[in-house]
Order: C-alpha cells, then structure tokens, then sequence
C-alpha cells in the first residue's frame, strides 16, 4: 500500500463537474493498493500517517502530526502509484489491486483514519474520473510504501 502525502491548505475532488469532496488545511493522501496488501497495511499505514510530524510548531520545525493540528484528510484511490516502467514507454499497473480487492481496503483505510481523527475523512469515489484539486503547503509530498515500512 503506497500513500502519497500532501500537506495542503485545501484540497477537493470533483466528479461529473460536483465537488464531491473538499477540505481545509490538513493531508491529502493518494492512495495505491497493491495485490499483496491486506488489514496490517491499513493498520501501520494508517497510524504512520496519523503521526507523521509534517506541520510546523511554534518555532518554524515540522514538529507537529495531523492528529496535533486538528487538520483534515481526504483520501482519493490512485492506483497508478503502482505503475511499473521498466519496460518501455507504457506503465503497467500488474501489481495494482483489481477494484473488488481495493475498494475494501480502501474503505477501510480510510474508516481507520477517521477513528483516529475521531471526525469524518473526505473520500474520493473509488474508480471514478476524478479531478484533485490541492494548494501544497510547503511544499511538503512524502511517499511512504507500507512494504517496505521506512
């Protein structure tokens, strides 16, 4: 399971020109499953990003985690975060999870981090066109794999 995190001040996402969902300051994850994932990825990803210290504190260091801040999370699935290219000029998404695999797990996710935030996370419509909107704070885009857990 790969997440892509962005510090933002706002974020949404529209689908079929509706905002569908939209945030103030706080993350905004583009999340990848891949085949192998399962609950213990939900659960470590999850907490990893819940303290992940990327807001600033009073002296100007990134010393502060969402859960700190009371800011915002708006997961939108992206299953390109698994494309491969080592062959050619088209990515292949073979490590991606089929949607009847990754529509769970998605979901869960995204229920593990609004239990830790103890308030409501906006969602992307999972396999939808969708077009994400993002003000990157910062900038600040970190990319942590569940995989490899670093």
């Amino acid at each position: 399971m790969r997440t892509l995190i962005q510090r933002v001040s706002k974020a949404s996402v529209t689908v079929d020109g509706k905002v569908v969902s939209a945030i103030g300051p706080g993350l905004l994850l583009l999340l990848g499953i891949e085949d192998a994932d399962d609950l213990s990825d939900v659960e470590w990803l999850s907490q990893k990003v819940l303290n992940l210290r990327i807001f600033l504190d009073d002296a100007g260091a990134m010393n502060r985690s969402v859960l700190e801040t009371g800011g915002e999370v708006l997961v939108v699935s992206q299953f390109t975060l698994h494309a491969s290219c080592k062959k050619g000029n088209r990515p292949s998404f073979i490590k991606a999870a089929r949607p009847e695999k990754a529509t769970p797990l998605y979901e869960q996710f995204a229920t593990a981090l609004a239990n830790g935030l103890g308030k409501a996370v906006g969602m992307g419509v999972f396999g939808a066109h969708m077009e994400v909107a993002l003000v990157n704070e910062g900038p600040v885009t970190i990319l942590i794999d569940s995989r490899q857990r670093e």
